[in-house]
């Protein structure tokens, strides 16, 4: 079996698990979908398993949502799984392809679409803003929104950003934030 039939099959699966545990939680959304005009969207690493379907909520039609995702191997099933949720992604991070990742981000924002940035890593620490999102929106200038969501019950990860997979028939609250200056 091929490495990237394997990256396929697993991606899928996940991808599967994640609506079937979405499917049966109660869910409430809580603020704005975003604006037409360009956004900056932050969230945290440990709050990516079930992210994908707030897009489907607060996004625009017509409006693109571009997630940046690291070039490494983990970063690669997740990009894959994102794609299956119709989100486009934009590769890159801190430590491999950073100006490359930049300079499309620009280009996204250039064109009224969103970027989504997980902040805080993957070197940590946890819940610890990077530069680079904060340094996006001020050359561009565009707003920063915070996209979050919590589960009633969930199992956490030991893991450094303290990942969260809700349990099903939970209820998930999802918040988008206003813009911040």
């Amino acid at each position: 079996m091929g490495k990237s039939f394997k990256i396929a099959f697993i991606a899928r699966l996940v991808f599967i698990l994640q609506w079937l545990i979405f499917l049966t939680c109660k869910k409430t959304y809580k603020g704005d979908k975003v604006d037409q005009i360009s956004n900056v969207i932050l969230f945290w690493h440990g709050r990516l398993a079930l992210m994908p379907f707030a897009f489907r909520h607060f996004g625009k039609k017509g409006k693109k949502a571009y997630v940046m995702i690291s070039h490494h191997r983990d970063g690669e099933q997740i990009a894959r799984i994102i794609k299956l949720f119709g989100l486009d992604t934009v590769r890159g991070s801190t430590s491999k392809g950073a100006s490359t990742a930049l300079r499309s981000a620009f280009k996204i924002l250039d064109e009224n679409h969103d970027v989504v940035i997980t902040p805080d890593g993957p070197r940590g620490p946890y819940h610890s803003i990077s530069d680079g999102a904060v340094l996006l929106a001020q050359k561009k200038n565009v707003k920063i929104r915070i996209l979050n969501y919590e589960a009633r019950n969930f199992w956490e990860f030991k893991s450094w950003d303290k990942m969260i997979l809700p349990k099903p028939f939970t209820h998930l609250v999802y918040r988008l934030s206003e813009p911040l200056d």
